[in-house]
């Protein structure tokens, strides 16, 4: 079952963005074709170098716990420790309104996610950079899965706020998934492996009770700003993405 919080006005706008989004071919990996590009996809990570990346602590890619390998960004650190010894990484601009997919692959037992909305100034102790995440998990081994409320920290749910649904398609460990964010105005979805696995609509009081039953109520305004930066987690676990691609979206009305 779809879990989402939204009012009804937002259905139609839900199901018309939807509608709107082509679906992503597959090619090579860490490339666009011609229709992607013409309909306003750039890669956010090109299989070679760290362009468009820096460390959540300093403007420069971190030196350690994380590598560019054979098409892949690695998270090369084991020890699950959030925030790791090289910590996050963030683009180095933010983005508002944007349709993101990435590939990921975890190893057993692993932790991380995709973060956006991301505000490097709302957490610089330890511990992650504070945003929207999706969450990554091995929901078989990770004790994470089974804290928080409902499944709300499992793999591909709104972190701490709305679990993804349960019967979502999740590939075995060690192979590739496919992570796909939706945000427009107020509306934002998660898919998993081409299905959507939640949706939701942000400034409502359902939305604002979500947070204020969260980790996140510790934050004021937290889940308030239009826009943020796009953030990969380093969790301490070996993980791997590539084909991280990014397009941005008219304003909703």
């Amino acid at each position: 079952m779809l879990i989402s919080v939204f009012t009804r006005t937002s259905v139609l706008l839900a199901a018309a963005i939807s509608l709107s989004l082509p679906a992503i071919a597959q090619t090579a990996p860490n490339t666009l074709t011609a229709k992607e590009k013409a309909a306003g996809w750039h890669l956010l990570f090109d299989g070679k170098t760290t362009d468009g990346w820096r460390s959540v602590h300093s403007q420069a890619f971190p030196s350690a716990g994380w590598e560019v390998k054979d098409g892949m960004i690695n998270v090369t650190e084991h020890g699950g420790e959030e925030g790791g010894n090289a910590g996050d990484i963030i683009t180095t601009r933010k983005y508002e309104n944007f349709e993101l997919s990435v590939d990921f692959k975890i190893t057993r037992g692993a932790n991380s996610g995709i973060k956006y909305f991301v505000d490097p100034d709302l957490n610089k102790g330890e511990g992650s950079a504070i945003g929207f995440e999706y969450q990554i998990l091995d929901d078989s081994v990770h004790p994470d899965a089974k804290l928080g409320q409902g499944g709300d920290r499992t793999e591909a749910s709104l972190y701490d706020m709305i679990p993804a649904a349960k019967n979502k398609p999740v590939r075995p460990i060690g192979e590739w998934n496919t992570a796909r964010i939706v945000v427009c105005g107020a509306h934002g979805e998660h898919w998993l492996n081409g299905v959507k696995v939640l949706e939701y609509e942000r400034f409502t009081p359902q939305f604002r009770k979500l947070v204020a039953d969260s980790k996140y109520h510790v934050w004021p305004n937290f889940g308030e700003s239009h826009d943020g930066y796009i953030l990969l987690q380093d969790h301490g676990f070996p993980v791997s993405f590539r084909n991280v691609k990014v397009r941005e979206l008219p304003a909703s009305k």
